[in-house]
């Protein structure tokens, strides 16, 4: 029987551990840089950001939102307090994002989520030392998918200076006849709303997608899609193949500032555009 190219524990052998590993070093960083956790950004109890802070004054720092993969169905905001390290080490605030999963609610809900989420971010972040004008995000897998309903709409400006989006889904379509079927269920509808290449995007946002070498096929491909779906639409991307990356400890690598990808973020948010 051939093996789900979507099923990631399949193609990555050391899977439990590496997620083991991305959260042990996520509770380290809860407990070493400054933060503040679940501030609410919407009423339901899943609508909260934990603030991670740089050192030194704060006021007017780049802020960078991160939002989580785990197929819409699982994970938490806490399990990727990692990522923080490299973005406070950068100079900025990390808004870490949590949202409901599937399939207790629906994609619309949870794109919505995220929409608001950036929203609290331009309405308040001045109020902990950040500067709204300067907003970079990122996300992984189904993180990166949603990161892209921030900037998608070439009439009104998204606010987004910048997105990272890695080992992301842009083509909804392949995942209904997946091992999601069974869990999430997909659904026509969702597939004509959500996908992101059916989408066009504010031109004024730079793109940065990233995908590992040793991610499975469908990865490449749906990348390299969006990718030149973007061009096409005039927006400014730069592409990238991580070397020797899976799907996983490619979002590890997120938060450890002297890895490719963690370089990559850390770049994105200095706006260097060497």
């Amino acid at each position: 029987m051939q093996s789900d190219p979507f099923r990631i524990r399949d193609h990555v052998a050391d899977f439990d551990q590496i997620v083991q590993d991305i959260v042990r070093r996520s509770e380290a960083v809860r407990a070493t840089i400054p933060m503040a956790a679940d501030v609410a950004y919407g009423p339901d109890q899943a609508e909260t950001v934990d603030l991670f802070f740089p050192s030194g004054k704060r006021s007017g720092l780049p802020v960078h939102m991160f939002i989580h993969g785990g197929y819409w169905r699982m994970f938490s905001k806490r399990d990727y307090s990692n990522v923080a390290t490299t973005i406070t080490q950068a100079g900025a605030i990390a808004v870490i994002v949590d949202y409901a999963l599937m399939p207790k609610v629906r994609m619309a809900t949870i794109v919505e989520q995220v929409r608001r989420a950036k929203q609290w971010v331009l309405d308040n972040i001045h109020d902990w030392g950040g500067d709204p004008a300067n907003l970079t995000v990122s996300g992984h897998s189904a993180g990166a998918h949603l990161s892209t309903f921030l900037f998608n709409g070439e009439h009104t400006r998204s606010n987004v200076r910048a997105a990272l989006l890695l080992g992301g889904l842009y083509d909804l379509k392949p995942l209904q006849t997946s091992f999601l079927a069974n869990e999430i269920g997909i659904t026509d509808e969702e597939v004509a709303l959500f996908t992101p290449l059916a989408h066009r995007h504010d031109p004024q946002t730079k793109a940065t997608v990233l995908v590992g070498a040793n991610e499975t096929p469908p990865f490449h491909q749906q990348a390299d899609r969006f990718k030149e779906n973007l061009l096409q639409q005039g927006s400014p991307v730069t592409w990238l193949v991580l070397t020797n990356r899976n799907h996983m400890d490619s979002v590890r690598d997120l938060g450890v500032p002297d890895s490719q990808t963690g370089d990559c973020l850390t770049k994105l948010i200095a706006n260097d555009r060497r």
